[in-house]
């Protein structure tokens, strides 16, 4: 039996020819694109939605806006995989502001919020926290709510609320000092 030698097509391998077909608007650069840095991507998005559906929804944004956006890349500015994470997460980000999105998160926290207390679960400790809490300036309780209930970062706290960093750390540490008073 004769074998048939075929040449391979030619695959860009270097950054320089990606970028190049991405510019040319060459639909093979999104395919490469997404094989080289999809997993990546998805894994700073996952991370800021937390929903793989809505995941799902900005990956697809994300890189219908590279492939939008692509004659306009400029590597002089930075580098590509850098350029690409900025669109998603900005895209998640925006996704995150959402009023569907906001109820959302709100009806998942609802449905997830009644579980019954055992004595394995029951903690001494926390009894009354959430009074103390309740009490403290809304300045405070809201920060406070945002870190330790809904385990956001003191720098998602600072985007969300729009407050320097410093602020926020400078809140918390007040309102934390403020707890240890009403448990002393």
């Amino acid at each position: 039996m004769a074998t048939i030698n075929t040449p391979l097509l030619a695959v860009p391998t270097t950054q320089e020819q990606i970028i190049q077909l991405l510019k040319s608007q060459d639909r093979k650069a999104m395919a490469m694109l997404y094989d080289k840095y999809g997993e990546a991507l998805y894994g700073v998005v996952i991370r800021i939605v937390s929903s793989r559906e809505l995941a799902q929804q900005v990956m697809q944004d994300t890189f219908l806006k590279v492939w939008r956006n692509g004659v306009t890349y400029d590597e002089k500015k930075g580098r590509l995989f850098t350029w690409m994470l900025n669109i998603a997460r900005n895209t998640a980000i925006d996704a995150t502001r959402t009023a569907h999105y906001r109820k959302s998160l709100i009806t998942d926290k609802i449905e997830n919020a009644y579980h019954l207390i055992d004595e394995e679960s029951f903690n001494p400790d926390t009894v009354g926290l959430k009074e103390a809490v309740q009490k403290l300036d809304v300045k405070y309780k809201d920060l406070i709510n945002l870190i330790y209930s809904s385990g956001y970062t003191q720098k998602d706290v600072a985007e969300q609320t729009n407050l320097p960093i410093g602020t926020v750390k400078t809140r918390i540490r007040s309102a934390i000092l403020a707890l240890r008073k009403n448990f002393d």
